[in-house]
């Protein structure tokens, strides 16, 4: 299954990536004078990562957020104002914004108006990615940027999306049921609150109780360390992937859910349903495999919609257009 399912995702990237044939790796050669652009974008992460690990989380979410809110990776979840896509609830706990902003000024400084906003979301995620653990994967770059950002195009999914919504959602921008859980394993990075969760814990479908698909322990641990059942206290971040491993890109995510400790609805879900089982089983099995389909899969993700030639700008401030 390993095998047959890798295959499939290269062609599909193949056949991906041909369809847009100004958007290509190494599009920036030569275009920065003596100066590598994705050289300077990796420093800036470099830099921002030796005290602030967690910007591989910010800008997983980041690219994910502008990719698939309004289904085009064209960086319009940067522009700021009254009714952007920043404005939707999805959006409001999205971070990284003042690091594509260093990337750009950095950019700026030695070739202006070259690089598109977009096209620096795509890099530095992947830079962030390898810094964190993660393959590497090489980036086809040639995005402009888009004009417009509203909140009210965006759609995000829930997190207690059930499977069968997941699959159909990422489904109509390309992705596969394999795909769709690769795609979750950005999880591995992520973070939540306990107020997501807390029906999970103590009043799972209306039954004052815990969800019976949690491990006890965990639950246990959650409840009585992060997550009180109390109306007053704050609202903790709650990791996504086991405590040893929360800033590290790899395949421990897909290991917690077979252990009954997926703190999402829809993590727990793809473990068990029989469409995605199989998947996270592999998964689970094979670090390298995971970290292989992850970037074919972001690469992927990052081509839906991308604005070229002639469409959208390349801005000189990310936050607004020119």
């Amino acid at each position: 299954m390993v095998k047959r399912a890798s295959i499939i995702t290269v062609l599909v990237l193949s056949l991906i990536s041909s369809c847009y044939g100004q958007v290509t790796v190494g599009y920036y050669n030569n275009k920065c004078g003596t100066k590598d652009v994705e050289s300077i974008i990796r420093g800036v992460v470099q830099a921002r990562f030796s005290y602030e690990a967690a910007i591989v989380a910010f800008l997983l979410r980041l690219q994910f957020h502008d990719c698939l809110g309004d289904k085009q990776c064209d960086a319009s979840l940067l522009l700021e104002g009254l009714g952007s896509e920043q404005t939707a609830v999805p959006n409001f706990t999205v971070k990284g914004y003042d690091l594509i902003d260093a990337i750009k000024a950095a950019l700026e400084q030695e070739c202006p108006g070259v690089v598109s906003c977009s096209d620096i979301i795509a890099a530095a995620t992947r830079d962030a990615v390898v810094l964190a653990g993660g393959s590497y994967y090489d980036v086809p770059m040639g995005r402009k940027d888009g004009l417009v950002g509203l909140a009210s195009n965006v759609d995000l999914p829930p997190p207690d999306i059930s499977v069968a919504s997941a699959i159909q959602y990422y489904g109509k921008v390309g992705f596969s049921a394999l795909e769709t859980v690769v795609l979750l394993g950005g999880h591995t990075v992520g973070v939540t609150h306990c107020s997501v969760i807390k029906d999970r814990l103590y009043n799972y479908k209306g039954t004052q109780s815990a969800d019976p698909d949690l491990d006890a322990f965990y639950v246990f641990f959650l409840g009585n360390i992060i997550c009180h059942n109390d109306p007053n206290a704050v609202d903790m971040f709650v990791f996504l992937d086991s405590p040893d491993s929360v800033l590290t890109v790899d395949n421990s995510y897909y290991k917690m859910l077979l252990a009954h400790k997926g703190i999402l609805p829809i993590d727990n879900a793809i473990a068990f349903d029989p469409s995605t089982s199989g998947y996270v089983n592999d998964l689970a099995n094979n670090n390298d495999y995971f970290l292989d389909l992850f970037g074919k899969t972001i690469v992927k993700m990052g081509l839906i919609g991308v604005l070229t030639g002639n469409q959208g700008e390349i801005r000189q401030v990310c936050s607004r257009t020119n």
